[in-house]
């Protein structure tokens, strides 16, 4: 029986997260927390009340529970800033404020940095692809942003059951391929803790989506059906 060996991440693991005595938070940390509440200013979850910032806050949370320094931190604060807040001038404005490795860690996360934005299949099938050329920084504040994702997909699931879909450009279909495709990727890679949880939470979402499949119809994760 032979052993599938996981890989390390694009340009290596080794030097991914900072020791201890460089991990404490700054000035640096609470000027991208007012810089992020003030570009999201307004803006709220899917089909909700809840602040932007709070989806900020909590891959953030992610991110430092995994063992992540400050910059890695500041960049899952910023990681849609670009996306939702004025593109390639905003990642010029977070190298500036924040320095080239936040930058770079937040324009691995962005999958578009155009307006308007392009088709969303388009979209995350150029994200996917790029992913694989990413960073184990990038990785990992990817991987923080879609488990705390998935996890509220979880958690609406539960309270409104198969309307949640409707909040997505992609649908019920589309949703869970981007998610599985998504964890998979992920999986290439020696886990961590964010990765085995994100591996949890889309078994646990497929399991709940499959109890409510359509009689007859099998999902076999194509992009076509999308």
């Amino acid at each position: 029986m032979s052993v599938v060996k996981k890989k390390r991440s694009p340009q290596g693991a080794q030097g991914l997260l900072r020791s201890k005595k460089n991990s404490a938070l700054g000035p640096r940390f609470l000027r991208a927390f007012e810089f992020a509440a003030q570009k999201h200013s307004g803006q709220m979850r899917k089909t909700s009340t809840i602040p932007y910032i709070a989806h900020l806050m909590g891959v953030a949370s992610l991110v430092l529970e995994a063992g992540g320094d400050e910059d890695l931190a500041i960049a899952a604060l910023l990681h849609d800033v670009v996306e939702d807040c004025g593109g390639v001038p905003m990642l010029e404005e977070v190298r500036r404020r924040f320095g080239a490795r936040v930058a770079k860690v937040v324009d691995g996360c962005t999958d578009a940095d155009t307006y308007p934005k392009p088709p969303w299949l388009e979209r995350k099938q150029k994200y996917i692809a790029r992913l694989k050329k990413e960073d184990a920084e990038t990785h990992l504040v990817s991987a923080a942003d879609k488990l705390n994702n998935v996890r509220s997909i979880l958690s609406d699931y539960r309270a409104i059951g198969e309307s949640v879909w409707s909040r997505f450009s992609g649908g019920r279909e589309g949703t869970l391929w981007y998610y599985r495709t998504l964890r998979d990727e992920f999986l290439r890679y020696e886990p961590n803790r964010i990765t085995r949880d994100l591996e949890l939470a889309v078994r646990e979402l497929e399991s709940l989506a499959e109890g409510n499949a359509v009689p007859g119809r099998r999902h076999s994760g194509s992009v076509s059906e999308v």
